[in-house]
């Protein structure tokens, strides 16, 4: 059954569960409301690189960090597009644009931002964007340029969140995420494992997920990539049973949400990754970067799906079940 009143008690029953009981509810609800053996293979370009105004502690594209990320202004159209061709012509079905700004302004760049939107959805792909906070008026003008999905992470709990980001609220990103939604718009939100939270922290996240009006259309879950320069840069590595814990429980909250396995992926074996699928992981990120980070590469994973048996998921296949294209993947939650 799809809930969103789950209780911050039950989320810790679910969490502290038995490594292996966790795993085997989880995929059982996984085989229960999707394809297990398809996977939703996406593709993230920073459109806009370095230079941002904000202290998010695991970033190296905040302005103040020294990590050696070089700054570029807005990438051309025509460049962002034959990019996203060469990611479809590779299998990736959503494409993601990156730019680091703290908010969307309503200028010259933004209207560039929307062409690449009409672009890259007139090519058949699910077009996403992560681009900062918005407001309503912008939600607006991207759902009419054709956008899919808009990615704005939590990161943590609203009780860590603090520690980790002071340039910005809890609030102004749960204000965002709700004029996404308004705006028709498939909400992509998730969060980072490995900034120092504890396991509370990561709970009370997962309950703000899922507690959402509607469960997002998918939740990224990241393990924090360590970046020299950065506050965070000697934060020990992420146990791969800490990222299967939290896959297995989101898969269980939020049955039908895509569940992305998303940044450290390149510090995981493929037995590791295997897991995570297992437990409910039914999307990536494909290409050799993320934003300005490592990531496998398409043959890589192309590798990997033909050993584990995984097929990619088809472009749009949540709307394609509900019988209307119309419908927003938003909608399949009400």
């Amino acid at each position: 059954m799809i809930r969103n009143n789950w209780t911050k008690e039950e989320i810790h029953e679910v969490y502290q569960l038995p490594l292996l009981e966790l795993v085997y509810r989880a995929a059982t609800v996984h085989r229960k409301f999707n394809n297990t053996a398809e996977v939703q293979v996406c593709t993230l370009l920073s459109v806009k690189t370095g230079g941002c105004s904000e202290d998010c502690a695991y970033c190296p594209q905040a302005a103040r960090y020294h990590t050696g990320v070089q700054v570029h202004g807005l990438l051309p159209t025509g460049e962002v597009l034959e990019y996203a061709q060469k990611a479809k012509d590779a299998g990736s079905t959503r494409f993601c644009m990156g730019a680091a700004w703290r908010e969307v302004r309503d200028n010259r760049d933004f209207d560039r931002i929307l062409d690449m939107v009409k672009g890259v959805n007139a090519m058949g792909m699910e077009v996403c964007c992560t681009l900062g906070m918005l407001t309503e008026s912008q939600a607006g003008k991207l759902a009419d340029a054709g956008l899919y999905a808009y990615n704005h992470n939590l990161d943590t709990s609203p009780e860590y969140y603090g520690e980790i980001i002071s340039t910005r609220t809890y609030d102004d990103r749960l204000n965002t995420l709700e004029r996404v939604r308004k705006a028709g718009i498939s909400v992509c939100c998730g969060g980072i494992v490995g900034l120092g939270e504890t396991h509370e922290d990561r709970i009370n996240m997962l309950y703000t997920l899922c507690t959402l009006p509607q469960h997002p259309g998918s939740v990224p879950i990241n393990a924090l990539v360590r970046i020299k320069g950065t506050p965070l840069e000697n934060n020990p590595k992420v146990d791969i049973w800490d990222m299967v814990r939290m896959i297995a429980t989101a898969r269980i909250l939020m049955p039908k949400t895509m569940v992305r396995l998303s940044a450290g992926r390149t510090e995981m074996s493929v037995p590791e990754q295997a897991f995570c699928f297992m437990a409910g992981a039914n999307s990536i990120f494909a290409g050799d970067k993320l934003l300005t980070t490592a990531n496998p590469g398409f043959e890589e994973d192309n590798a990997m799906f033909a050993l584990l048996g995984l097929t990619p998921m088809e472009a749009f296949k949540q709307e394609v079940e509900t019988g209307n294209s119309k419908i927003k993947a938003e909608e399949v939650f009400k």
